[in-house]
Parts: structure tokens; sequence; C-alpha cells
């Protein structure tokens, strides 16, 4: 789902994000400079998903609606741009916790938002409340150079409450927090509850789903030695900075 400039500024339009076509002239605070280009997550989820939906059906329509949603919560800087939430009743609620309003999941970034836990540290896979917006997306930049795809893989009920199943996968192919990549897949499986606005805006997004289907991937990997670790992770920030996101590729 980058901390220095976006590597190039869309010119045309994306096949699962449609709001990008409209946004390219507009007055959009874009974090890396510009809209955000999806290449190389669009060919994983093309080559690796198990669901081609009609075109026009509900399962297509919520797929590109979480699909927009990401895309404007990693890479613009200001809710009002938002095309796709209502920001003003916006909520994030994960495995039941407190939710999030906008402007909160905006500042936190995606991981933070969906991986924060009441867990004592010592149990934590990942410490979301050490993390910032950047370094959230560098780690995860790093172990998934290629993306971190996501497809929807059913959709039990239909607008203004909208209920679904999701698959979130991407190759170890970079180190993580220290672990050396694994080069095999990596996912994760959830269910979403989405609840629009007249507007079909989002109001709400509930998600559930286990992390250590996530982490017990991330971790598998040997343990890198630190003068090893540190070389890879500068050579990481690199990578993130020339790629942003891993959704964004």
């Amino acid at each position: 789902m980058a901390t220095a400039e976006e590597a190039t500024i869309k010119k045309s339009g994306d096949t699962y994000r449609s709001i990008l076509h409209d946004e390219a002239e507009n007055t959009t605070q874009w974090r890396h400079g510009g809209p955000p280009v999806y290449d190389s997550v669009n060919q994983l989820f093309e080559e690796g998903r198990t669901k081609e939906w009609p075109k026009g059906s509900l399962e297509e329509v919520v797929q590109n609606a979480i699909k927009s949603w990401e895309m404007e919560l990693s890479h613009k800087t200001r809710l009002q741009d938002f095309k796709t939430i209502n920001p003003d009743k916006f909520k994030l609620i994960v495995n039941g916790r407190e939710g999030l309003s906008g402007e909160e999941t905006l500042r936190l970034g995606s991981y933070n938002a969906l991986l924060k836990n009441s867990l004592p540290k010592e149990f934590q896979y990942y410490k979301a409340d050490e993390e910032t917006f950047e370094s959230s997306h560098d780690a995860f930049q790093s172990a998934f150079p290629r993306g971190f795809a996501w497809e929807v893989l059913n959709v039990y009920s239909g607008p203004p409450v909208i209920s679904f199943k999701f698959r979130h996968w991407g190759f170890f192919e970079g180190p993580f927090k220290g672990h050396a990549p694994t080069g095999e897949k990596v996912e994760f499986h959830g269910l979403g509850v989405l609840k629009m606005d007249e507007s079909q805006r989002a109001e709400d997004v509930e998600i559930y789903y286990d992390p250590a289907e996530l982490f017990g991937g991330l971790l598998k990997g040997p343990l890198i030695s630190p003068s090893r670790s540190d070389s890879e992770d500068n050579t990481a920030t690199v990578a993130a900075a020339t790629h942003g996101c891993p959704f964004s590729k």
C-alpha cells in the first residue's frame, strides 16, 4: 500500500483507479509531486489474481473503490482532495479497535493504521507506534519491491453497506526489519465492511484480518548481520525514494 519524489507523473488513465484520469492537471497536493504510477503492481495483480470480475459488476466496483481509496491515502496530503471518502464522517476500524478519523488515518498512513495493536511491546510483530508514515512505507517497499497486490474474493451485500472478502499478496524479495528475503509469496486474507453515503463515498471502513498471516511470511527469513542489514536498509531507502509506495508501481 515513500519519503521522496514519485518516479513519474501519470499521463494516462489507470485501469483500476479511474479517479486518476482527471487528477493530473488539478490542484490536488500530491505527496511525491504528482499522481502515482501503478504499472508494476497492476502487472503483479493481473498475473496473480484468482478472480477476474466482469466489467461493471459489483465486485469490480468494490475492488476498484478500495484501490482508489488506498491510492489517495498513500499519495495525497490533504483530506479535502479525497474523492473516495466523506471527510467529515469517515472512520477506519481495524479488528474492532477504536475507529480512526480521516485525519488520523492520513497522518499514520495505511500500514500503521492497519497494523496498530494493543499487545505488549514484546509480543508485537511490528511496532506501529514507533513508525512514521515514511518509515512504514519504506519498510514494506523494501520487502515487496514489485508491490503488494489486492483483490476482492467475494462481495456479500451491496450498497449502502457493502461486505466483502479480500486477499493481499506480494513476493518477499527485499529485506524486512533485519530479516533476509525468501523470494516466496506472502499473502493474507480478510473481511471488510464499507458503509457508503448517498454520494457513494465511504463513511466507515471496517477491516478484519489476522496480522500473523502477513508476518509469518516476513519473519520467516533469516536474520541479517548488522553490517549487511545496514547496507541493505540504505539500498531499500534509495529504492523507496525512486519508487514510492509498494502499491504504486
